[in-house]
């Protein structure tokens, strides 16, 4: 057998062995991504178990004796910025109210105007 021969089968050789090292370094990954999994869902059974039981019927929320709520409409109008009375002074946040509405003077409800199409022109 000659060096070429011998140099050509030796990197066979090497290659073979360079398969089965990835076949086994691939199966080992999938090994540990079992494993991780697996542990991932014991862990979220113990923390479902940990947790308390839903409320039983008879802890569930009740309505008020007067009945239910019912929500406040009312109309707002956008507060005004004070002005300073020197040019270059600057308004500080806590010098603003702290809503940035109040409630409106005029509390009546903006109608339909017929013939508008929605977009406030006649």
């Amino acid at each position: 057998m000659n060096t070429a021969e011998a140099a050509a089968e030796a990197g066979q050789v090497l290659a073979a062995s360079s398969n089965v090292l990835n076949v086994i370094a691939a199966f080992a990954g999938g090994l540990i991504v079992v494993a991780l999994l697996i542990w991932a869902v014991r862990l979220g059974v113990k923390v479902k178990e940990a947790e308390s039981p839903p409320p039983r019927p008879e802890e569930q929320p009740r309505l008020p004796e007067t009945g239910p709520v019912h929500e406040e409409r009312e109309m707002r109008e956008p507060n005004e910025v004070p002005h300073t009375s020197e040019e270059g002074v600057r308004i500080d946040p806590h010098n603003l109210d702290p809503s940035g509405s109040k409630r409106g003077e005029d509390q009546t409800r903006p109608r339909w105007s017929s013939g508008s199409g929605g977009s406030g022109r006649k």
